[in-house]
């Protein structure tokens, strides 16, 4: 599995009129008013009163990321890293439950994206106070082009979760 970072290119499914296509996109939206990339975009000031940058790309560019899943550090418990013997905030391991890719809503402008996220479920509360909006295979044409905004309940999307140190090295992030 090779790891995804802000500011890396990555395959996402774009709609272009009735099929899918692969498109590789960066990883973060990069503004003038901070440093570094804006890589999450919460979805409730996507479809707020005031959407600011959000407003287009959660209008016309809702994109799909596929993946074998993805990684949270935990809010506060740390682990020491085995490559820099440092105290580090313990990553863990999300995914989909089932053979199937775990789906990440996106939005995307030009050449980048970002990921959506919502308020945390029951399976990602307990270790990071955002999630992203983890899509079941049936819900990606809604999020693509239907009316997508029940989907920032993911209450009912159970999630596989693993401490990243008790992965297989292959699947371990780089620290």
């Amino acid at each position: 599995r090779p790891s995804a970072y802000p500011g890396s290119i990555v395959p996402i499914i774009t709609p272009n009129e009735d099929l899918l296509v692969l498109q590789d996109l960066k990883w973060g939206f990069e503004v003038g008013w901070q440093k570094g990339l804006v890589f999450n975009t919460r979805i409730e000031s996507a479809l707020g009163p005031r959407p600011g940058m959000w407003k287009k790309p959660i209008a016309e560019g809702r994109c799909i990321v596929a993946t074998a899943g993805f990684f949270e550090p935990h809010a506060s418990e740390t682990i020491r890293s085995a490559r820099t013997g440092k105290e580090i905030k313990r990553q863990y391991f999300f995914a989909t439950t089932g053979d199937h890719p775990t789906f990440l809503a996106a939005i995307r402008n030009d050449d980048a994206f970002s990921i959506v996220t919502t308020e945390p479920n029951q399976w990602m509360s307990p270790i990071h106070k955002r999630m992203p909006i983890v899509l079941e295979t049936s819900e990606v044409p809604l999020w693509l082009s239907g009316s997508f905004e029940a989907l920032a309940d993911r209450s009912h999307t159970e999630l596989e979760v693993i401490p990243a140190d008790e992965l297989e090295p292959a699947e371990q992030p780089t620290q």
